[in-house]
């Protein structure tokens, strides 16, 4: 579809055939990014990895991210980061039980707990200002803002309010950013259990870097693994838990999975998570109905491009639907089924290599955290569905949850997910 909005032509893709011509055989052609007035001021003039150009500066920035911060390795080594905090978690709902219970707003606190302290090294002083600020900028950077439709006209965001109202939420941003920044710098501490920040402040002073790395690009870079490691683990376990509540059969038949997993050691780690094949489907599942990104982070093609005989000009905002293709009939049977089965024994995974499940995005501006994410989203929905039964509130039945989505650069459920807690019974002991 080619709508003209403002100065640009904008094509929307909800088709897998034309997302695969867009994000694999042209691929370098649409690697760039639009211009995005909130990511400009957010992001120290984009220049982190989610929103920069295409080009040297963003290879470099991908290369450190994926060789020094997401490797297998090191997110292994993250592991016991992870389990802590899930197990903070099911201690606290523990002894709230038979409570209503806001899962959302837990499930966000956990989620942010174990990527601030995978980047810092340790929890967020102030979690709650922190938390406020990514949604703040979250709201700024998928809402809508006519300067982006009319970037030439430089006066706009400020007759428009925006500028003073982005300045104003990035001062918050860069503080907290700062501050943890400049500690690090400070203490220079030798740990073996190195953080983001750590190898980030290491990578800084190599000799060997084609671009240097900049105390803007570490905060860039900081800020993209806050808001991108909170963000979509929370939205995706909450829609998952959904879900499950939704419909009865696939909770049993997900809790007896588990359970018959871990009933041996009566407690949840990564170990044996791979066992939990029919939890991965629920998530799989999850995530085609439910992507983190309904629309992909716009792209922006360099020059004119043919793709099915129709020519697109240079410098399109093209945006990907990806929960439209999600959905789409031709590739999905009862697409709006929620049915895990649908991909017990499919090679279906999250590499973006099947293009009609591309909840990560694909291609070059695939996005990098998508294992970081799966893991946390894996180890929390195994805990919650091993140490706990879950029912609806005050009588309410399983049909009548409120399923409604918020659109934003996430969607997640427009409204919280509250739920009452019981304890599993075959291991009292534990608490």
């Amino acid at each position: 579809m080619l709508l003209q909005l403002g100065e640009k032509p904008h094509i929307i893709v909800s088709s897998a055939d034309i997302a695969e011509k867009v994000m694999k055989t042209h691929d370098v052609i649409f690697a760039n990014r639009p211009h995005i007035l909130a990511s400009k001021f957010f992001l120290y003039e984009n220049s982190d990895i989610a929103f920069s150009s295409y080009g040297k500066t963003w290879r470099q920035l991908k290369k450190i991210c994926i060789s020094q911060l997401l490797n297998a390795k090191h997110v292994q080594s993250l592991r016991h980061i992870r389990e802590d905090e899930v197990s903070k978690l099911v201690e606290n709902i523990h002894a709230n039980e038979g409570s209503v219970i806001n899962l959302s707003r837990e499930i966000e606190i956990m989620t942010n707990a174990i990527i601030v302290k995978a980047v810092n090294g340790k929890r967020c002083e102030d979690q709650a200002t922190l938390l406020s600020t990514m949604e703040k900028m979250l709201e700024l950077l998928g809402g809508f803002s006519i300067a982006d439709f009319y970037p030439s006209i430089k006066v706009l965001p400020l007759l428009t309010g925006m500028k003073n109202k982005l300045e104003r939420a990035q001062r918050e941003n860069d503080k907290i950013l700062e501050n943890m920044v400049k500690d690090h710098m400070e203490n220079n501490k030798n740990s073996k259990n190195e953080d983001f920040i750590d190898i980030l402040l290491k990578t800084q002073k190599k000799d060997d870097l084609e671009i240097p790395l900049t105390h803007n690009n570490i905060k860039a870079i900081i800020w993209d693994m806050f808001v991108g490691g909170t963000a979509a683990p929370t939205a995706v376990a909450v829609w998952a838990m959904s879900e499950l509540m939704k419909n009865p059969n696939v909770m049993e038949k997900t809790q007896a999975e588990v359970r018959n997993v871990f009933n041996v050691k009566h407690y949840v780690d990564e170990t044996d998570l791979g066992q939990c094949e029919y939890l991965k489907s629920v998530i799989k599942e999850t995530m085609r109905l439910h992507p983190p990104e309904a629309l992909l982070v716009p792209r922006e093609n360099r020059e004119s491009c043919a793709i099915n005989g129709f020519e697109i000009p240079a410098k399109s905002k093209v945006i990907i639907n990806a929960w439209a293709i999600g959905r789409d009939p031709k590739y999905w049977h009862h697409a709006e089924r929620f049915s895990p089965e649908r991909f017990i024994g499919k090679s279906f995974d999250f590499s973006g290599t099947s293009f009609e499940y591309i909840p990560f995005g694909a291609g070059r501006r695939i996005c990098p955290g998508a294992t970081f994410s799966v893991t946390i989203i894996m180890l929390l929905l195994a805990n919650l569905l091993y140490h706990f039964d879950w029912k609806m509130p005050n009588g309410t039945k399983h049909h009548e949850l409120d399923m409604s989505e918020s659109f934003g650069l996430t969607v997640k459920k427009a409204s919280d997910l509250c739920l009452v807690p019981t304890p599993y019974q075959l291991c009292p002991h534990m608490w």
